[in-house]
């Protein structure tokens, strides 16, 4: 069932582009690259959180007192 053979992978491309077009086939590919670019770049931020420095400003909170 998971084994796809090359007749079958033939067939899903020429489904894809009778369905999309020749045009809309390199505007879809270069958004999905975008969207998993914007992923990992969420996803490695979260991943590192003690690369953001958070300073107390010293001078605001003397000059409250």
């Amino acid at each position: 069932m998971g084994n796809f053979g090359a007749t079958e992978i033939i067939l899903i491309l020429v489904v894809v582009v009778l369905l999309f077009g020749g045009r809309k086939i390199p505007e879809l590919m270069k958004g999905i690259g975008q969207g998993m670019k914007e992923f990992k770049k969420a996803s490695n931020t979260e991943d590192e959180p003690d690369k953001i420095k958070v300073e107390p400003k010293e001078k605001e909170e003397k000059e409250e007192k």
